[in-house]
């Protein structure tokens, strides 16, 4: 049962993926049969990956749309990490596969035939698999999806390597060299070897709970733009993926006059504001601090009747200050530097 309307459209759009990959694998080696390519082949082989990865990642999208239980209280969105490694190791071992079969063609010239209609073939699948990973990555990215993110490269990997086998191609129908195929493909080869990589260095960095830089980078400057003379300072922030969910920790000082309700009031807004920014998927724990005596040199709040020291400077929020706890003890010269 899905959550979320993110979650459906994910595992919509992951069925779509899936059902496309088989499409293309039999067209594949269609034009296989017709040339007697083994660089068509080799892409027909890197296909039966596709289809595997794409059938992955829609039974991750699966797993991580169904609703919070008792044993998962976060819910289950990091499988979709689990998945994006399968993916990239998956990539990386086609890269591999094309790399055997490059050098073994180079060795031993196949002849082909009917190369101008498997050259049509093959580019077919190029424009379909570059498009559909293009619109992947990027709904992925817009729903917070690494596994349809992982998709989506994926796919634009297979693009690539179909591209160097093209090229391959066409010089062979023109020049009768058969070992430029094996030279191309071979170039390819490594280009999806280093995408694969960056795919599970990526799933690992979302296992181990790694931060994201370029996602804490993006909150603390949406946060410095938005932030509330009440919201004397955060700090202590943390920012965790589960799946399409951001998961998002922090320390909030207030004045140390307010009551529960008013509180809650600022915890809201600062709510609010992320959502707008980041989608409705985000999940926000904000532990409320009051201000003590030494707050008043950071403190921009015009009207406190209860001020103690006169203001002095306020502290610009960044990735390095906001993830901090020191600004809860006593020491605030550094930051007034």
């Amino acid at each position: 049962m899905m959550t979320n309307t993110t979650a459906r459209e994910n595992y919509q759009f992951q069925k779509i993926i899936a059902v496309v990959g088989v499409a293309l694998f039999i067209i594949k080696v269609g034009a296989w049969y017709l040339t007697n390519s083994v660089a068509i082949l080799t892409d027909a082989l890197e296909s039966v990956i596709n289809v595997i990865s794409g059938f992955v990642g829609l039974y991750s999208l699966y797993l991580s749309a169904l609703p919070r239980d008792h044993n998962h209280p976060y819910g289950h969105g990091k499988v979709e990490f689990l998945s994006a490694s399968i993916e990239g190791a998956l990539i990386m071992l086609a890269g591999f596969i094309i790399i055997y079969e490059a050098i073994r063609n180079l060795k031993s010239p196949e002849p082909i035939s009917q190369l101008d209609y498997g050259i049509l073939l093959v580019a077919i699948t190029a424009v379909v698999n570059y498009v559909l990973g293009w619109y992947a990555v990027k709904k992925g990215k817009l729903n917070k999806s690494l596994a349809l993110v992982a998709s989506g490269r994926h796919l634009q990997s297979d693009t690539y390597s179909t591209i160097g086998i093209i090229i391959g191609l066409v010089l062979m129908y023109f020049t009768n060299y058969l070992w430029l195929d094996s030279v191309v493909a071979f170039v390819f080869a490594l280009i999806i070897i280093v995408t694969g990589y960056k795919i599970v260095r990526g799933a690992i960095s979302g296992i181990m709970d790694e931060t994201d830089e370029e996602l804490l980078n993006s909150v603390v400057e949406n946060l410095e733009e938005i932030r509330r003379e009440n919201w004397i300072d955060l700090h202590n922030m943390r920012i965790i993926k589960y799946g399409s969910v951001l998961h998002f920790d922090c320390h909030m000082t207030i004045p140390w006059y307010f009551n529960i309700v008013e509180g809650h009031h600022e915890v809201e807004i600062l709510q609010k504001e992320v959502c707008k920014s980041f989608g409705n998927e985000v999940e926000l724990f904000v532990h409320m601090d009051d201000c003590k005596p030494f707050s008043c040199k950071i403190c921009t709040k015009k009207d406190c009747a209860v001020r103690q020291y006169p203001f002095e400077k306020q502290i610009v929020w960044t990735r390095e200050n906001i993830s901090s706890n020191k600004r809860h003890t006593k020491d605030t010269k550094a930051d007034l530097k």
